[in-house]
């Protein structure tokens, strides 16, 4: 993170907390409880629970993730304590030889698979590109992208068949994720599309989806 940079200045309001200030004599003042409890709960995890919180949250962030916004998911922990957990991380993933390394990319920070393992990753990426989706896949994503955010049971009333399966599928795939719950009884799960589906298919936005008159064949 570079010095200055709007990161560092919106984390200046919650590291204030746990600096100490000096008084006009140049006396360090101790830290009162009032400052003390500005920590969120995530200070009072021991470092291997905040290290393993942390090494979760980065697996599963498909972004790189600020100071800042780590410092807010892992519940306010003190700042240090956070930039040491980082490098203790970045320490064990050296140690124990893993195909796994962590870097600061964009203000933030994101796991990445080692660049001597590109090979391996390039044929996963060949492969999944040349999966075909089958008939029933396609229509459910269809439906998915003209009617989202759209419910299992709305898909189903559509398709006349059930969709748990396929979805299941499109979610793995990455073409599809859940975007919230319906305003319904159960609050049914809804689901919208991804980047993914729009990159698979060479849309640039989802106004560029063909319509019904476009759809008609000459």
């Amino acid at each position: 993170m570079h010095p200055g940079s709007e990161d560092e200045v919106d984390q200046q309001a919650l590291e204030a907390p746990v600096e100490q200030e000096s008084g006009v004599d140049g006396v360090v003042a101790e830290e009162t409880p009032e400052k003390r409890a500005r920590l969120g709960p995530g200070n009072r995890l021991d470092d291997e629970a905040l290290l393993r919180e942390l090494c979760a949250l980065l697996f599963a962030s498909p972004d790189p993730l600020s100071l800042p916004r780590l410092l807010e998911l892992l519940r306010r922990p003190a700042r240090e304590r956070v930039r040491g957990a980082l490098e203790g991380l970045e320490e064990r993933l050296t140690e124990a030889g893993l195909p796994v390394v962590l870097r600061e990319i964009g203000g933030g920070w994101r796991l990445f698979t080692a660049a001597d393992q590109d090979a391996a990753v390039q044929r996963l990426v060949r492969a999944r590109k040349s999966e075909r989706l089958s008939p029933a896949a396609l229509e459910s994503l269809a439906i998915v992208a003209y009617r989202q955010p759209v419910t299992k049971a709305e898909i189903e009333s559509i398709r006349g068949v059930q969709a748990g399966p396929v979805l299941r599928g499109l979610v793995d795939r990455g073409l599809i994720r859940i975007t919230g719950r319906a305003d319904q009884p159960g609050s049914p799960l809804q689901y919208g599309t991804t980047r993914e589906f729009l990159d698979r298919f060479g849309i640039p936005n989802l106004k560029s989806l063909p319509r019904d008159s476009e759809l008609v064949g000459e």
